[in-house]
């Protein structure tokens, strides 16, 4: 009997990348098309987590479904993926020289379709930033779609102070809690 059929419903090549890291490729990747909109009220804890249970929901596939979200949050604030330079900026000086959070859900969807999930959170901290760091960070693209508009693999990690907790959990798909669940549903991981 073959390894179990695991479905990634995630877009990310990053997801992809860091799943590479646990030994894993998925059999096949099916983005979940699902709205992304907090609820009214909606603390970032919840939200990750309802994103990642959604994910996990919404993908038709035989055998596991893998999804997660990743939410940055600064107290009660939920931080959008960032779409345009003024919404990035934005982010970036409210985050400049202080705390947020990075929250991590992994959501794994078993063939007869129990959830398991996990939540990673991660207190990043950023040096305050100067309006030139800031632009020359925006002129690098790297901010497009990225919740808070950063990328901590990238020229990012450059301007963060301190992190404590998961780095792949602010990349998107934090190691240690995938594992683990993946080793509860049977999956032969290293």
């Amino acid at each position: 009997m073959g390894a179990p059929h695991l479905t990634l419903a995630s877009a990310s090549s990053r997801r992809r990348e860091l799943l590479a890291r646990l030994g894993l490729a998925p059999d096949a990747v099916t983005p979940a098309d699902i709205d992304e909109t907090p609820l009214k009220g909606e603390r970032p804890r919840a939200y990750a987590l309802r994103m990642g249970r959604e994910k996990a929901l919404a993908v038709e596939a035989p055998g596991f479904v893998l999804a997660g979200d990743t939410v940055v949050a600064v107290g009660r604030r939920i931080l959008p993926k960032t779409e345009t330079e003024e919404e990035a900026r934005a982010c970036l000086e409210l985050m400049s020289g202080r705390r947020h959070q990075v929250l991590s859900s992994v959501v794994l969807r078993a063939p007869d379709g129990t959830l398991r999930e996990r939540l990673d959170e991660t207190v990043v901290c950023f040096k305050r930033l100067s309006a030139e760091e800031i632009a020359a960070y925006l002129a690098g693209g790297e901010w497009r779609g990225k919740a808070g508009g950063y990328a901590i693999q990238g020229a990012a990690e450059g301007l963060i102070a301190w992190i404590r907790g998961s780095h792949s959990g602010v990349m998107g798909l934090p190691l240690y809690d995938t594992r683990a669940l993946l080793k509860a549903a049977g999956f032969a991981i290293g």
